[in-house]
């Protein structure tokens, strides 16, 4: 076998199997950053002999069948878990194992592993940025380079907030578990802003050239049918796969031909991916199921199922889309989410009521800085005639976005501010 197909085939390998090896290893090991060394040895030695034996019948199992056996051996360095070791050597270090029947018997326990190690590297006494990094590397198999490319920040840096994120881990003898009772409410929430991060990055940039980054979405999407598959009665897990799918449904219609983005009732709904709508309503109807209330991101999958059923933009239904932001205000109260029931209510209702709402928001001190606010108030003061404020709040919204497509989309806004302006800008993301 060819050295570059070998390794290909390891990196491809690699890419689907890295988390649940690493959560296996660390349901041994019991830390995630000794985990992730034994499973980085299996792929080392994946390529050393792949490419002179060739790829196993079942690589998923090979790689954790030799992170296991280096787990062995550490444990017996150590002189800890004596018992464990000889269960271990038993069970795994039976010459002539067959790859299938190993993967067989581990499956059970490999699940709960993974979901253990989700919760893990998304622990919320980690920041907001190295739980990205930890995720996106432990679970999504992304390469410190590939992290930093994403999110258009330093290799270095990166690599600093994965290695902080693992010490901090240990120095607070973080458990490898998923918590019980009333804390599992308050993890879970962590888990699922992390994944929703990682989608919202890829969906509309915050920064560089690119307004879309299609490779995070992926990879958000990816994370969010592994969690569903590991929690299926968590409504709210099926309410954020749910949002994810219907909003990537779009992915195709948002940007054009030269790159520049095109806002939500400018896109031709043919493009959309009526796949994704698809497994999203499901998702969604999978959510509604228990009868209760819908959660923050069940809500917002309301109203992105709200667009997806309308095969016009003059069909949508803004009342409602405006009531469940209501309802997600009392659940979410956010300056954000407010701005977003503004631009519903101003289709819903007209634009008068939409900016009576954005003139409340406009001393938000979270809202300070935040480009979506004079954009929004650009877009209502361009709707009722007032072209000349229109165009300074589109030049502010300009000159705050960090985004280059972004800012393009923006000044030409501004520029129009001469003529009519009869489209609504998209909403922002909560």
């Amino acid at each position: 076998m060819a050295v570059s197909e070998a390794h290909r085939a390891v990196d491809a390998v690699w890419r689907a199997e890295s988390a649940r090896v690493t959560a296996g290893l660390a349901g041994i090991v019991r830390d995630i950053g000794v985990a992730e060394e034994l499973a980085q040895d299996a792929l080392v030695a994946a390529l050393e002999q792949w490419p002179r034996e060739g790829v196993p019948r079942n690589p998923g199992a090979w790689l954790m069948a030799v992170g296991k056996r280096r787990a062995v051996d550490l444990l017996r360095r150590r002189q800890r878990l004596e018992r464990k070791v000889e269960e271990l050597g038993h069970e795994l270090l039976t010459e002539g194992e067959d790859d299938a029947s190993l993967e067989d018997s581990l499956e059970g326990a490999i699940e709960d592993d993974l979901l253990r190690l989700i919760f893990t590297a998304c622990h919320p006494v980690l920041s907001t940025e190295a739980r990205v990094a930890l995720t996106l590397r432990m679970l999504g198999g992304l390469k410190t380079e590939e992290i930093a490319r994403a999110f258009l920040v330093g290799e270095a840096t990166v690599a600093q907030r994965i290695v902080r994120a693992k010490r901090t881990l240990a120095q607070a003898r973080v458990p490898f578990e998923v918590p019980a009772g009333a804390e599992l409410a308050g993890r879970l929430s962590s888990v699922l802003e992390v994944v929703y991060l990682v989608f919202n990055e890829g969906y509309t940039a915050t920064t560089g050239d690119d307004w879309m980054r299609p490779a995070l979405c992926e990879e958000a999407l990816r994370l969010g049918r592994l969690l569903a598959g590991l929690m299926p009665a968590e409504p709210e897990v099926h309410g954020l796969v749910a949002l994810m799918r219907i909003q990537a449904s779009r992915s195709g219609a948002r940007v054009g031909p030269s790159g520049e983005p095109v806002l939500l009732l400018d896109q031709d709904r043919e493009r959309w991916d009526r796949t994704l709508i698809e497994q999203g309503l499901a998702a969604l109807e999978r959510a509604e199921a228990p009868g209760g209330p819908l959660g923050p991101y069940g809500l917002q999958a309301a109203i992105a199922a709200c667009h997806a059923r309308a095969r016009t933009a003059e069909q949508t239904d803004w009342i409602r889309i405006a009531a469940l932001y209501e309802a997600l205000v009392r659940q979410v109260p956010s300056p954000v989410v407010e701005l977003n029931r503004a631009v519903a209510l101003s289709m819903a209702f007209g634009a008068a009521a939409g900016l009576a709402l954005v003139e409340e928001l406009a001393d938000e001190p979270a809202l300070k800085g935040y480009h979506l606010l004079p954009s929004v108030r650009g877009d209502l003061l361009a709707r009722l005639g007032r072209a000349a404020e229109a165009r300074e709040e589109f030049q502010r919204a300009a000159s705050l976005t960090r985004n280059d497509r972004e800012r393009e989309l923006l000044l030409r806004r501004a520029a129009a501010c001469g003529a009519p302006v009869a489209e609504a800008a998209e909403p922002p993301k909560p």
